[in-house]
């Protein structure tokens, strides 16, 4: 005798195994077909990134993919004359000094400027130069690329902005310059804040100690050595030198006296004494320097002024913890 709930049993099974082998496949063709949508819109993305920002700067996604200012910078450095004609020239080269103040080595060689492995070419290492430190490590002041973590400085040599940007003290401070092919014209940052309004600046400056940022300016016009520089330099013979204290956030001025011949004076800093030189080749000869000044001497004045007497010891620094 035959049981015909058991034949129907069978034929429902083998439908059932039909019907999964059915889905399965239809399961296994979607994946396919996402995984291809997937691989083609990647395809597509990069080949806007490349439209748009170049084959070098698809190096930097990963960096630029988790870097807080990176792709602003990017952009607004990239945007120039859409954003100009939006925002004005001014505020545009304020924004971009902003972002510059904010950026990472790293930023600033996706950027594309030279850094100080090659200064007339963008970086072509970001395999290794965007990478990160080691872990606990302080990055050198001074650094030749290819290194994790992007060179120390950086130089653009093709643009009319002639930016030159250099870090300090493991990355901490550092400074911000647009020469802008006149001394007049030229605009400077230092840790984010605007140095040196209203005086004329030499094309780059130099960190001291990595903390005093100094920087030659125009000098007086009174002094009997004063006139043309010979070809090359950018202000006249003689000139007052900025020093900026990037720790305090104060800055000094020294101007030369009559018979100080500051044609290319330096700073040189010794256990909390400055020293200046009239020029690098006197500070190397070791020679007398023409001024030699206490540091910290600035904020004893500043708190002169503010206090309205003088202090009649100078300040000590403040203990530790």
């Amino acid at each position: 005798m035959k049981w015909p709930w058991r034949a129907k049993t069978r034929a429902e099974a083998d439908g059932l195994a039909s019907d999964a082998d059915s889905i399965g496949k239809l399961i296994e063709e979607r994946i396919e077909a996402e995984a291809k949508a997937a691989a083609a819109a990647e395809r597509a993305g990069h080949q806007r990134m490349v439209e748009r920002w170049g084959e070098r700067v698809v190096d930097w996604q990963g960096w630029l993919s988790r870097s807080p200012v990176g792709v602003d910078l990017l952009h607004w450095w990239s945007d120039e004359a859409e954003l100009t004609a939006l925002v004005g020239e001014e505020r545009y080269l304020e924004r971009l000094g902003e972002l510059l103040s904010r950026a990472e080595a790293r930023d600033v060689a996706a950027m594309g400027l030279g850094c100080t492995r090659r200064v007339d070419r963008a970086c072509r290492f970001a395999g290794v130069c965007s990478q990160d430190p080691a872990p606990g490590e302080k990055r050198a002041s001074y650094r030749h690329g290819e290194v994790p973590g992007a060179c120390s400085s950086f130089i653009d040599c093709h643009t009319k902005h002639q930016i030159d940007v250099t870090f300090a003290d493991g990355d901490e401070h550092r400074s911000v310059l647009f020469f802008r092919d006149h001394p007049g014209k030229a605009l400077l940052w230092v840790d984010g804040v605007r140095v040196g309004e209203g005086h004329w600046l030499d094309n780059g400056g130099f960190w001291e100690d990595d903390r005093y940022f100094t920087i030659r300016i125009g000098g007086p016009e009174d002094h009997p050595e004063q006139g043309l520089a010979p070809m090359g330099h950018q202000l006249h013979n003689i000139v007052s030198l900025l020093i900026h204290d990037a720790v305090r956030g104060t800055t000094r001025i020294l101007v030369p006296e009559a018979g100080e011949s500051w044609t290319d004076p330096v700073l040189d800093v010794d256990d909390g004494m400055g020293r200046v030189y009239p020029t690098r080749e006197d500070r190397a000869a070791g020679a007398t320097p023409d001024r030699v000044f206490p540091l910290d001497e600035l904020l004893d004045e500043l708190l002169d002024e503010l206090l309205g007497e003088p202090l009649d010891e100078p300040l000590d620094e403040p203990e530790a913890g």
